[in-house]
């Protein structure tokens, strides 16, 4: 199965200079917790509600000054769209990561997003236990 068939379609992006409180808004709003990050048509980061708390909240940084910039993680890690299931596990396991951006191989445009709970849900296997268990290792 590929990632174009089990991936979330309508991402919701945010801006690197946009703030902190801008990006835990559209999470609240649109009910998720990632947002990837573009500037014009390019990747260039990711941001999780557990940046937001972790990197932020618990370092008593302001949420209305601070910008996502500041609190992003990259390089996005990402997979095509084309790619098998099998290939997100894998890279999800070996980057310990709970959410991929999928871009489209012919002009790396977005695509989607996937989930350790879309790959739950579609792999007949123990490969997502064994991602989440990697994940979840200190």
């Amino acid at each position: 199965m590929k990632l174009k068939d089990i991936m979330t379609k309508d991402v919701i992006i945010i801006h690197p200079e946009d703030t902190l409180q801008t990006a835990a808004t559209k999470m609240r709003d649109y009910d998720i917790g990632f947002l990837p990050v573009y500037e014009g048509r390019e990747l260039v980061g990711v941001l999780s509600d557990r940046d937001l708390v972790v990197r932020a909240t618990a370092e008593n940084r302001d949420p209305k000054t601070l910008i996502t910039r500041d609190l992003m993680t990259s390089p996005a890690v990402c997979c095509f769209d084309d790619q098998d299931i099998e290939d997100a596990a894998r890279v999800m396991n070996q980057n310990q990561i709970r959410r991929l951006v999928i871009l489209k191989r012919a002009d790396n445009d977005l695509a989607g997003v996937i989930s350790l709970g879309d790959l739950a849900l579609h792999v007949n296997s123990d490969v997502p236990a064994e991602v989440l268990q990697s994940v979840s290792e200190p």
